[in-house]
């Protein structure tokens, strides 16, 4: 048998495990049913792949994440391992002749979502396949009590009754206790090992500030080309956060689900290669990408729940190097949090309204529209019968994750526009056909950044100003595309809708309402425990957040904004960290303290007090310019 650690080295290049990752690997190639319960950057994912290429046959993986899952087959095939993920809308035929694939081809990995475990032909090939292992990637969703409960989790029990011989593998980033019981019980692991790894993080300093002027703050807390991540709760303000950072010399991008595949590609490799080294985001930015010297991880609003900000606090300072995770907050920020996750949360009676609406607008008949695909537009529904946009996007997402209805995953996608020759020849090319003349200036006066960019543009908006049906506009757009004086990204609806279930109406309502009403405690708890963090301002931050997840930790980090402001001296962790930046920093170059404290972000005494130190055990000396310099 292949050693395990000859293909970590051969695929992967590393001469060892990290920490838990080995004795996880043994755990499933002896047969047995493993739970990892490991952190944000803990290497889960070799943690299943190794035991796969070891053993003879194929590892199904089920993830509820399509883009993980991608990254995951693009990653493996460009190390030359065959995998595949069943993401889309794949026509029968290819899906019969992918699955077939499986089963022939000699693939090793086969990603799917949960819902594909409802379709028979899914169910009938992976009888005939050679499994040698199920992976349950973010195992925690099929926990009702989990940040992320997916019912279509439930479907992995089908998994268990075609294959009850193939060992399973659990892995979450995030799971408190209560999550943990119920994750084990509802994917009927058999007598589990558990390995799960500390989530204390001795050199990531957790800091909640109060601030008013966040903008302000962030100008002084971020570092001349030091990597970060700013998160945002919505689009605009990541392109406005990053536009006045820019502005103040501070070289940003933005990313968020509503740009291109095409823009989220560029944007990602222009920060992990330094380019840009701060990213203004969403959470739509992280999950997956490991990028080890991230410096710092920037909150400006408030998370929804601590699983959420602990995954993407996490980001920061995977290389061992001290790193920060700074939440700013205020006032106004606790009212919004709970406005937007708590006053929104859809009643059982609130989702059979928005139920009978999306079916009567979709003419479904009493009894049918199973498995039928229609095209959604978002706003209009809203329009059209005078709905609360947020209740009613939340309502949808709670039909989504119930598994009434499949909302796909271009919701919220606008048609993007930019011109592609200057100014004066649109307007030439404009005089050459009234039609095309209306439409194309209408698109001038509205979008006077069309020139510099994508842009995303109102189909409707631009019917109503210019007096031409969106059809109209349609068309000259494509005739604008094919003349080469616009690029053209067409999305002519939001999002597609699928709906899973008969229409029945208080009925189909009825089999979920006890789960929502479990959904909207939860949500509820997970709320009220954000506010408390921020809040609790007298123990340790880190052992707030290892108490949430069920380590009772006593012992305080010493370095997060509670640890910090108890102490007038550095403690001995900190004394560690202050001494490891400042010779990290003198490695480079000689350097005034003045210049030392504005590039660290410790408390200025305490850099101070470390120089000191650092004089006194002759690792430092001062110079005639009083200039710092190693010995």
């Amino acid at each position: 048998m292949i050693k395990p650690l000859d293909i970590l080295q051969q695929y992967w290049g590393f001469t060892n495990f990290r920490p838990l990752q080995e004795e996880i690997i043994q755990s499933v190639l002896d047969k047995r049913d493993t739970v990892a319960l490991l952190p944000t950057g803990g290497g889960k994912s070799v943690c299943f792949q190794i035991p796969a290429l070891v053993e003879e046959g194929i590892c199904i993986v089920v993830s509820p994440l399509i883009a993980l899952m991608n990254d995951q087959v693009n990653a493996l095939t460009r190390m030359g391992i065959k995998s595949m993920a069943l993401t889309g809308s794949i026509s029968y035929a290819d899906l019969d002749r992918l699955l077939d694939n499986c089963i022939y081809g000699n693939y090793k990995f086969l990603y799917l979502s949960p819902e594909r475990l409802q379709q028979e032909l899914v169910q009938h090939r992976i009888e005939k396949m050679l499994v040698n292992l199920i992976a349950v990637d973010e195992a925690h969703c099929i926990s009702q009590w989990g940040n992320d409960f997916r019912p279509a989790y439930k479907n992995i029990s089908i998994l268990r009754s075609i294959k009850p011989e193939v060992p399973v593998i659990a892995l979450t980033a995030t799971a408190t206790p209560e999550v943990l019981t119920d994750t084990i019980n509802e994917l009927e692991l058999n007598n589990p090992v558990v390995y799960q790894k500390s989530f204390f993080r001795e050199n990531l300093s957790y800091q909640v500030w109060k601030e008013e002027d966040k903008y302000y703050r962030l100008e002084h807390l971020l570092k001349e080309n030091e990597s970060a991540i700013i998160y945002t709760r919505n689009r605009k303000s990541t392109e406005e956060i990053s536009k006045h950072l820019n502005l103040k010399g501070i070289h940003t991008t933005f990313f968020h689900g509503g740009i291109s595949a095409e823009d989220k590609k560029t944007k990602l490799q222009n920060w992990l290669n330094e380019t840009t080294p701060v990213m203004v985001a969403t959470s739509a930015f992280g999950m997956g990408i490991d990028k080890a010297n991230v410096r710092t991880v920037i909150h400006l609003d408030l998370p929804e729940s601590l699983e959420s900000y602990f995954q993407e606090a996490g980001r920061a300072g995977r290389d061992g190097r001290y790193s920060q995770a700074i939440l700013l907050q205020n006032e106004a920020d606790k009212t919004q949090v709970k406005r937007q996750f708590i006053s929104t949360l859809p009643t059982t009676e609130f989702l059979k309204h928005i139920y009978k609406k999306l079916c009567n607008h979709f003419y479904i008949a009493y009894g049918e529209g199973v498995f039928t695909t229609h095209s959604f537009n978002f706003e209009k529904f809203c329009v059209q019968y005078e709905l609360h946009t947020m209740k009613t996007y939340l309502a949808i997402q709670t039909l989504d994750r119930l598994s009434i209805i499949k909302l796909s995953f271009e919701f919220g996608r606008k048609t993007e526009v930019q011109f592609l020759i200057p100014s004066k020849k649109v307007i030439s090319y404009l005089e050459t056909n009234m039609k095309i003349s209306i439409i194309g200036k209408t698109l001038l006066r509205i979008y006077t950044g069309i020139f510099e960019k994508q842009t995303a543009i109102d189909l409707e908006l631009i019917a109503s100003k210019s007096g031409q049906s969106t059809k109209e506009i349609i068309e000259t757009l494509k005739q604008f595309e094919k003349d080469e004086v616009i690029s053209l990204n067409l999305a002519t609806t939001d999002a597609s809708l699928t709906f899973i279930e008969p229409r029945e109406d208080d009925r189909t309502i009825n089999r979920i309402a006890k789960t929502v009403e479990r959904l909207n405690t939860n949500k509820k708890n997970q709320v009220n425990a954000v506010l408390g963090y921020i809040e609790n301002n007298k123990m340790c931050k880190s052992m707030q957040l290892l108490r949430y997840f069920g380590d009772q930790s006593d012992t305080p980090c010493g370095i997060c904004s509670v640890c910090a402001s108890q102490q007038s001296l550095p403690s001995k962790k900190e004394l560690q960290l202050i001494s490891r930046e400042i010779l990290v920093l003198l490695e480079e170059n000689s350097l005034t303290s003045r210049e030392i404290c504005e590039r660290l972000t410790f408390a200025e005494a305490k850099v101070i007090f470390v120089l000191q130190q650092l004089l006194d055990a002759n690792k430092i000396t001062l110079n005639l310019n009083n200039k710092y310099n190693i010995i």
